[in-house]
């Protein structure tokens, strides 16, 4: 005959990193701990853990140490495992709205193969009707000036991959043995960050070529913006793109001038799906335009 519970709720609150690719609502977490197994046993990161004693007890970043501090590769696969929510991006459509109503910027998007794949099917499109071109031109109406596709950047890494390993080959069939065979290769900054914080002996291995999402901003920003008259500072630089590494990979040092970076901002599939769902857009309607050529 209980008919109130005299126990007030006290839901936790644990400060997060905001500027980090992906957040964690520690209120929202039902202790559930799939994110633990996931990065456990089958990612064997063991970032998450359950922390703390008696009354205090959770689940929280390993040793309640703060993300940053962890070589956590930015998978995403616990964010697809929190069945509530608890886990996700860092959304940055805020600051690519205020880009677009600049006037003093000139917003150019780039957009991922694997997001055309995958971006109609939350919508309810089948894969013939989640054409690249109403991706395209969706983004026009919402006020970006260009729209590109990564893929034509994919060609250019293909290249300079190759041109890579023919000058590993040609040195190491000239005596040089310091060279390192086999090459690998990949386009995702989570593999990448997974070696460089797991296997530091071999840094030399994976090529250095950048990534197309990295080659792609880097010809908008120094040889398309100056073709156009635009200065560097004047193109902000958006990437549509499948994962949160992404958001991660854009934030590395070596991509930037001072504060300027050569992608300035990335948006997740998921993050696409929310503006067109928020834009009042009817994408049934939309015919779809070609994509912009460079």
């Amino acid at each position: 005959n209980i008919l109130d519970i005299p126990y007030k709720q006290r839901l936790e609150d644990f400060p997060w990193e905001k500027d980090f690719p992906f957040i964690r609502d520690s209120k929202k977490c039902i202790k559930c701990m799939r994110c633990i197994q996931i990065c456990d046993k089958i990612q064997d990161l063991h970032i998450w853990d359950v922390t703390s004693t008696g009354s205090r007890t959770t689940v929280n970043v390993r040793g309640n140490k703060k993300i940053s501090e962890v070589s956590c590769s930015l998978c995403g696969q616990c964010i697809t495992h929190c069945p509530v929510g608890a886990l996700h991006e860092r959304d940055d459509t805020e600051k690519v709205f205020r880009a677009i109503a600049d006037p003093n910027k000139v917003v150019v998007a780039q957009v991922a193969p694997a997001v055309r794949a995958a971006w109609g099917e939350a919508l309810g499109f089948s894969r013939e009707e989640a054409t690249v071109g109403k991706i395209m031109d969706s983004l026009k109406r919402l006020g970006v000036d260009y729209v590109f596709d990564t893929t034509w950047a994919a060609d250019l890494t293909i290249m300079e991959e190759a041109a890579e390993l023919q000058d590993r080959l040609e040195r190491y069939f000239a005596g040089d043995k310091s060279v390192k065979l086999p090459m690998l290769t990949s386009c995702c900054p989570s593999w990448v960050k997974f070696i460089e914080q797991n296997y530091g002996d071999m840094l030399d291995v994976p090529s250095s070529a950048k990534s197309p999402m990295q080659m792609f901003a880097t010809v908008a920003k120094d040889i398309w913006a100056k073709e156009k008259g635009l200065k560097r500072d004047e193109v902000t630089s958006v990437a549509i793109m499948p994962c949160i590494a992404k958001k991660y990979e854009a934030s590395r040092p070596e991509f930037s001038r001072g504060l300027n970076y050569d992608v300035d901002y990335v948006i997740t599939t998921r993050e696409l799906i929310k503006i067109f769902q928020d834009s009042g857009i009817d994408l049934n309607t939309i015919e779809g335009e070609e994509i912009d050529q460079v």
